[in-house]
């Protein structure tokens, strides 16, 4: 019995229509299927690739008995195509209509779509775009699908490997399960189509409705802990290129993506950030690479071990020679001078990222509960546009520039936050608190513990003081100007506070919560 149903569920290709745009790749296909006899149909572009090739291949308008129309947008969307794809080898009465209106049977379908995420990338018009809506193509991929059971669909040059696979090794024979294999995946092919073009028509939102797809996932050693299982998926061009080092884990792309949020902030200004677990542990500006990198390790030289380092300049030779010393998991830089990269490639593990784009993501979402939370991505920097003194003391040129260093990196760090800076240098943080009051005094003991005076320094804090105990407790330990986005009911007993002992402080009106 099991011998009888293995034969029923094996199927020899006998014939087979091919329609892709891209062409790379597909030869050792149409040999292979040309020396095992296969009846081979085609339209257009690809017909003449075949036809090139010295091999015979039939056109698909001897089969309809219609030409290609409406500029190509219809060309296999036929009884007679579809007929051949979807009637059932099993079924007598499809066998009998099958013979009635003289439909060929297609055993196999190679099909692609027409590159219409590309294209909308590329920044064509939207009459270019719509054009690359595969209409054919998506129907003839769902048919041979559907129809699994006796046919096989390849939907992408992705699964080339897989069918030449099958060709030589089983003489173009294939058994059920491999075909529902290539159906799933052809499933997955038109539904990731279908969604980038819904993203595209929605842009505006004004469907209420949330599509994300990531055709490829990237298996990852382990998830956030060793026994749970990770994988990556990607929406769109990756932000980076691995160009050394060991694989990147989980935990290593939660702190990738952290960094590249964090290093946006600060433009073109020569920025270093060092990170650990999603917080910046060290922040600074410079002239240079090399000094930015000394003023961000200075904030914090133990929770740097093990870190997320990131510039936006090309790393130089002098500020490789400075970091070297230091154990890192990674490096992201827009570039490395060539010497930089003699030196830091000499430890074998050490992840070394060319950052490609800044961050440009229009919404985030996460998974929570049984469903999806969507918001729009926090692009708001604070400026000195933004700020409203509200103490009789404001703040000079150089604390605002301090203050708005610091929300910036308040803006990036897990709340409840507190940030104190100075001269383009975080001093020291305080985040992921239950309590402000608690973030405040983590900062404080972390200043002193590595040594910074913060007489004269500033403070940033994530939202607004509902008592004036942060301001009291900053006071004392030096801080002589604060930014807060203010909005609490209580805020004029801070403003007291501030104004009785000398403290300059300005409001935002912006909110940056993270969790």
């Amino acid at each position: 019995m099991q011998l009888i149903f293995r034969q029923m569920s094996e199927v020899k290709i006998k014939s087979a229509l091919i329609s892709v745009f891209y062409k790379d790749g597909l030869a050792p296909i149409v040999e292979k299927l040309n020396d095992q006899g296969v009846q081979l149909y085609s339209t257009g572009g690809t017909q003449k690739f075949i036809e090139d090739m010295g091999i015979a291949v039939t056109p698909v308008e001897d089969i309809t008995k219609y030409p290609s129309i409406f500029g190509g947008r219809v060309k296999t969307l036929h009884p007679k195509v579809f007929g051949g794809i979807l009637h059932r080898r099993d079924h007598e009465g499809d066998q009998k209509e099958k013979e009635q209106y003289e439909i060929p049977p297609i055993d196999l379908v190679i099909v692609d779509l027409y590159p219409f995420e590309e294209t909308v990338a590329s920044g064509a018009s939207e009459e270019d775009i719509i054009e690359k809506i595969d209409i054919g193509g998506i129907a003839l991929i769902r048919g041979a699908a559907k129809n699994f059971k006796d046919v096989v669909i390849v939907s992408s040059r992705n699964y080339y490997s897989d069918l030449l696979e099958v060709l030589d090794s089983q003489e173009g024979v294939t058994t059920l399960e491999q075909r529902k294999l290539f159906a799933t995946k052809a499933f997955n092919t038109s539904s990731h189509y279908d969604s980038a073009i819904f993203s595209y028509m929605n842009e505006d939102g004004s469907v209420p409705s949330f599509k994300v797809s990531a055709s490829e996932g990237k298996v990852l050693r382990y998830g956030e802990n060793p026994h749970q299982k990770g994988v990556f998926y990607q929406e769109s061009e990756p932000y980076f290129d691995q160009i050394h080092g060991k694989e990147i884990s989980y935990n290593n792309l939660v702190d990738i993506e952290a960094a590249i949020q964090l290093i946006a902030e600060f433009g073109d200004e020569t920025a270093f950030a060092i990170l650990k677990h999603n917080n910046a542990c060290g922040v600074a500006t410079g002239t240079d690479v090399k000094s930015a990198y000394m003023r961000a390790f200075q904030a914090d030289t133990i929770s740097a071990f093990g870190g997320v380092l990131i510039t936006n300049k090309e790393v130089s030779k002098e500020a490789a020679e400075e970091m070297h010393s230091l154990f890192f998991e990674i490096l992201i830089a827009p570039s490395f001078a060539p010497e930089a990269l003699e030196i830091l490639q000499q430890k074998k593990n050490r992840i070394l990222l060319i950052q490609k784009k800044s961050w440009n993501r229009q919404l985030t979402h996460k998974s929570m509960l049984n469903g999806t939370l969507v918001q729009d991505y926090d692009h708001v920097t604070d400026s000195a546009d933004m700020l409203k003194t509200v103490t009789k003391i404001a703040p000079s040129p150089e604390e605002i520039e301090s203050l708005l260093f610091a929300s910036k990196i308040c803006k990036q760090s897990k709340s409840n936050t507190i940030i104190l800076a100075k001269d383009g240098q975080m001093l020291a943080s305080g985040v992921g608190q239950t309590s402000r009051v608690d973030a405040l005094e983590q900062a404080i003991d972390k200043a002193k513990k590595f040594g910074f005076d913060l007489k004269g320094a500033v403070m940033a804090s994530d939202a607004f003081f509902p008592f004036p105990d942060c301001v009291e407790i900053a006071d004392k330990a030096g801080i002589t100007s604060v930014i807060q986005p203010g909005g609490s009911v209580k805020d004029q007993l801070s403003i007291d506070y501030c104004d009785e002992h000398g403290i300059s402080m300005v409001f935002t009106g912006t909110r940056h919560f993270k969790h």
